[in-house]
């Protein structure tokens, strides 16, 4: 929740945040990413293939965290931290 682009989604209007999060939640048969994202999780996992059930529980865990950013009703927003020095005046 502290990098740049959730920032900037934070920073969006509720109607727009709410519509990027029925996006990340309700898509084709009303099933949401997250779910979608833990199916092909498993089956991976059954089929042997780690590297692919890894990836497909981050995109469930990334769906999940963007959506509750989205639909949190404050949007308060911090500048991002710049790793270049500040010049004194």
């Amino acid at each position: 929740m502290r990098l740049p682009a959730a920032q900037r989604l934070k920073g969006l209007s509720e109607p727009q945040r709410r519509a990027v999060a029925l996006v990340l939640r309700d898509l084709r048969d009303l099933r949401d990413l997250r779910d979608q994202a833990n199916t092909e999780a498993e089956q991976a996992w059954h089929r042997r293939k780690g590297p692919m059930a890894a990836y497909w529980r981050a995109v469930s865990t990334y769906a999940r965290h963007l959506a509750h950013a989205l639909e949190q009703r404050t949007a308060a927003i911090t500048p991002p931290v710049s790793d270049a020095p500040q010049e004194a005046k």
